[in-house]
């Protein structure tokens, strides 16, 4: 891509997740998410492919569809109560809100988008859906989660978790366990939503660091197989090393970083008398448990069964940052013993 297009893209994106933080007023939200929207179709549509082409279409389409309830929600809401400020919702327009809000985040039913177009991207593209495409919708939803139906939004997440991780049982796509990996964190934060914000906002930050770790890997590697995950290690063992741990991490084992949201957001519904949703939720993360370990199995534990005539990576200069990719795999596995002091802020 030019640069100076690169440069306007990227201005784009900023800007409108900027926009829709801090604006409390829906017009100015709305406007946020377009631009958010028509910054992310060029970056998508860059590698000219069948598929390329298709994953930009169906997130266009979807994404138009979400915009278009979001507007029209907002409009029924001032006509009822004269109001444009994010936290006066009428229960009815609430509702709508959280359904396009979900649509936009990729929250289970409505989730069917988000596999396939993010299996047509490239994993740097797939990075920027993944992590920064939530950023503004999760606002929004954080910003007004006074006004939404805790009932809803339980059942969403309840949804998310389950699905998140049975589909992705079967998957063999890396960046479409990427995806049902998302879906089922995402569940995860908005099940919490109700009871606390900051523990939605906890999960939400430390998703994003997993997430980026994980894609910043595959990029390094440049693998979106499970069975190319095989050749992995002879090149960068230590890479491969604290992968697995990273997924491990996203799994929610101890004492990695992914324990902590999970640990305390168990411990949060127990305490609002939910002791059936804790344990439906703790159980259906053995779901997505299985296929993280499905990775770290392929990355640590298998060698490809032939000679690889391939340079041995780690002893060349290689061609991408990486030292972004090391503070992310720092902060995925070695968060646990701040617990203490993430609670105390």
């Amino acid at each position: 891509m030019n640069p100076f297009t690169l440069l306007i893209v990227t201005l784009s994106l900023t800007t409108g997740t900027a926009l829709t933080i801090t604006s409390s007023h829906w017009l100015l939200a709305w406007m946020g998410l377009e631009i958010n929207t028509l910054a992310m179709i060029p970056l998508m549509i860059n590698q000219h492919h069948p598929r390329a082409t298709e994953a930009s279409m169906k997130y266009f389409l979807t994404q138009a569809t979400a915009s278009t309830l979001i507007l029209f929600s907002t409009l029924v809401n001032a006509w009822f109560t004269g109001q444009w400020e994010l936290k006066e919702m009428l229960p009815s327009t609430s509702n709508m809100m959280t359904i396009a809000l979900a649509m936009k985040l990729g929250l289970a039913p409505v989730h069917f988008w988000l596999p396939e177009v993010l299996q047509g991207l490239d994993l740097m593209t797939g990075l920027i859906l993944s992590t920064w495409q939530k950023i503004a919708p999760m606002s929004l939803i954080l910003m007004m989660h006074n006004s939404l139906n805790p009932y809803l939004l339980m059942a969403l997440g309840l949804m998310s978790i389950l699905i998140g991780g049975w589909t992705g049982l079967n998957q063999t796509q890396l960046r479409k366990i990427m995806a049902y990996s998302s879906i089922a964190h995402l569940g995860w934060m908005i099940s919490i939503l109700p009871f606390s914000t900051y523990l939605t906002m906890l999960n939400f930050l430390i998703y994003l660091i997993m997430t980026s770790t994980m894609f910043m890997t595959l990029k390094m590697i440049n693998s979106t197989k499970i069975n190319s995950l095989t050749l992995a290690w002879p090149k960068m063992p230590v890479l491969m090393a604290m992968s697995s741990m990273t997924l491990l991490s996203l799994g929610g084992l101890p004492p990695m970083s992914g324990f902590m949201p999970k640990w305390l957001i168990l411990q949060e519904l127990t305490k609002q008398h939910l002791p059936a949703m804790a344990t439906i939720m703790a159980i259906s993360a053995l779901l997505s448990l299985f296929f993280y370990l499905r990775l770290s199995y392929a990355m640590a534990l298998t060698q490809s069964p032939n000679y690889i005539n391939s340079t041995i990576t780690w002893r060349c200069k290689p061609n991408q940052l990486t030292m972004p990719l090391v503070l992310m795999t720092n902060l995925s596995i070695l968060l646990l013993p701040l617990t203490p002091n993430t609670l105390s802020f």
